[in-house]
């Protein structure tokens, strides 16, 4: 039987979920305020509008489900760095994209202090590390952070070479860069027999790998969850499983671990960002676990 958790970050000194409500977020990223759609917000906000408009000095207009323009309120950059100092102390450079994602998942904050944790207590000294659809690599840079050797796999060019920079800013260097399929890669590590101590994977409801592969969330994760638990060092280890869909409970992310393997140590539950009127936003379900 699993814990069943709330997790937030609680070492975040340049981020802050200021208000949430009406389907908006409002964000600060170092100096610089956002204004963002939320589809999880179904409250009503703390504050008024008018006051989120004050304060911020641009906000994202949706031109569909997945694209939009940024209207600038005020004057800001179109890229800034952010700087996080917990476990693990990193650099991060942020941009306005299209997608309406800037560059970070703050709540992810909770997933690179549990890397950094469990390959401090591993008493293997050279850990190798698997980060599946890394995204601009936050996990991946805590990974190496912590002395892992580290494999960053992405399916989209521009975000890898994103994260190649980001391991620049942080002083890093030796991430290992994978531009492929995520499921393709992992069937081919299972034949091969490769074995990883740390395995993160935050999968999207949708995507396309750069051969144009379909990934749908429900079609998809049973075959990926099976190939992945293959790839753990019987001896130590630790996965994170995420996903940021609606719909995805804990328990489902439990359930499609335990049918194929007994691990110790788990932990499921949520995601989440307290705003400033300490009103929760969940931001994804999780279920983890590690022998070390």
């Amino acid at each position: 039987m699993s814990t069943i958790l709330s997790l937030s970050p609680t070492r975040w000194k340049d981020y802050e979920l200021i208000d949430s409500g009406n389907f908006l977020k409002l964000e600060k990223f170092g100096s610089h305020i956002t204004i963002r759609p939320e589809p999880q917000a179904v409250w009503d906000p703390s504050m008024k509008i008018s006051e989120w408009e004050n304060k911020a000095q641009v906000r994202f207009v949706p031109k569909s489900s997945s694209t939009g323009d940024w209207k600038k309120l005020k004057n800001v950059p179109d890229q800034w760095n952010l700087h996080y100092n917990g476990a693990c102390n990193i650099q991060l450079r942020l941009g306005l994209t299209a997608f309406k994602h800037v560059g970070i998942f703050p709540e992810q904050a909770v997933n690179w202090e549990y890397i950094v944790n469990s390959i401090g207590q591993m008493k293997n000294r050279n850990p190798k590390f698997l980060n599946l659809f890394a995204y601009t690599g936050g996990a991946s840079l805590a990974a190496r952070a912590a002395g892992a050797e580290t494999y960053h796999l992405d399916s989209i060019k521009q975000v890898v070479s994103w994260a190649r920079e980001n391991m620049e800013l942080s002083g890093q260097n030796n991430i290992r860069w994978i531009v492929e399929d995520a499921l393709k890669y992992v069937k081919r590590e299972v034949k091969r027999g490769n074995k990883y101590h740390g395995i993160i994977l935050d999968p999207p409801a949708y995507g396309h790998g750069p051969s144009g592969e379909k990934w749908k969330l429900e079609d998809n994760i049973n075959d990926m969850v099976k190939c992945v638990l293959q790839l753990l060092d019987e001896k130590e280890h630790f996965l994170i499983l995420n996903a940021y869909s609606l719909g995805f409970s804990p328990m489902i992310l439990e359930n499609l671990v335990a049918q194929n393997f007994k691990p110790e140590n788990t932990e499921a539950g949520e995601l989440f960002l307290n705003d400033s009127f300490n009103k929760k936003l969940p931001l994804g379900s999780f279920v983890r676990f590690r022998k070390t």
